[in-house]
């Protein structure tokens, strides 16, 4: 990539020391004499090899696992019964995501708390028909939180709607099963950035059968902003009662807010209708005709701390919402 910062490649001076050390050879030197210090030579160099591989093999095996990189216990009683889902819309954001799950892998842990981590991967391009258009839908949390509620499967009993760039400092914060209602863990007096009294964005817990009440979350917001406003309205309407912590005396460094907006812009263009209709109630869709398509499902484990990834492609209706795409 960079010529003038390469060196010339160094065989002809490994072929000069070869002739070197053939030069240094007594003249007189019998072919018996050749032969065996070469297979010393060899001896030499294969207990040398044997040696550092099993190094490398008691390193690499030998130590115990980490705490924090197992599984909850299945039949240890002190994690209760319960298993969270934490759902994290995700497009994009890698350095974020490096950080977020082996945290929240470790947070979870320490609370005693079974979870499973679902990234929810809003795939890069819209295919419709013959034409392939890259990178044109815009970003949906709303429908991927849907998604990822549907795709969560039966072994988890709740979920966690939860920001990427949102990360817990405060032990006190709780993300037990919130059995009595929605809990509003990024709550207005800790939130780094909102404070609005019917603010609900960043961390919500529900149950699922409080989220099916809800018919989920609006598909209908396409960019950044309005869908947290018009759940709140949801959970309202449900006749939910919604909950938030209380005795956290750490205030707005309760959370670590990882987003830069100096180089990562969010998307907040209103295009054709959608500034009048962002402050409609959709009354009719969530997660009843939440369209998607699942690419593929991935396991992986990031600094020992395992999630899910599950490559998402969303329907872009544009007779329905035609600020779902860029033109």
């Amino acid at each position: 990539m960079f010529p003038s910062r390469r060196k010339p490649a160094a065989y002809p001076r490994e072929a000069g020391g070869s002739r070197r050390l053939l030069a240094a050879l007594p003249r007189k030197c019998s072919v018996f004499r050749l032969v065996f210090a070469a297979l010393l030579l060899g001896l030499v160099s294969l207990l040398w090899l044997q040696l550092s591989c099993s190094g490398d093999v008691a390193r690499g095996g030998g130590g115990a696992e980490a705490p924090e990189s197992r599984a909850s216990p299945p039949d240890d009683p002190s994690w209760g019964p319960h298993r969270l889902a934490l759902l994290v819309p995700f497009r994009e954001r890698f350095e974020e995501l490096l950080a977020f799950v082996p945290h929240m892998h470790r947070f979870l842990s320490r609370q005693r708390i079974r979870h499973r981590i679902f990234v929810l991967n809003q795939a890069d391009r819209y295919r419709t028909g013959e034409l392939d258009l890259q990178g044109l839908v815009r970003f949906n949390r709303a429908s991927l939180i849907n998604v990822g509620f549907l795709e969560s499967g039966n072994d988890t009993d709740y979920i966690a709607m939860h920001d990427v760039d949102l990360l817990p400092r405060n032990e006190g914060l709780d993300y037990g099963f919130p059995e009595a209602g929605p809990f509003h863990v990024a709550s207005p007096e800790l939130h780094p950035l909102y404070h609005y009294k019917t603010y609900v964005g960043g961390i919500l817990l529900l149950t699922k059968q409080h989220y099916e009440m809800c018919n989920g979350m609006s598909n209908r917001f396409w960019g950044w902003g309005r869908e947290d406003d018009e759940f709140y309205r949801r959970i309202k309407g449900a006749g939910l009662q919604l909950f938030r912590p209380s005795g956290i005396k750490t205030g707005y460094k309760t959370f670590q807010h990882l987003h830069d907006p100096a180089w990562r812009k969010r998307d907040q263009k209103r295009i054709a209708t959608q500034k009048q209709e962002q402050f409609k109630v959709d009354r009719d869709g969530g997660l009843n005709n939440v369209r998607y398509r699942i690419e593929s499902r991935t396991m992986l484990s990031v600094a020992g701390a395992p999630c899910t990834v599950l490559n998402i492609l969303l329907d872009c209706n544009t007779s329905e919402t035609p600020w779902c795409m860029f033109s």
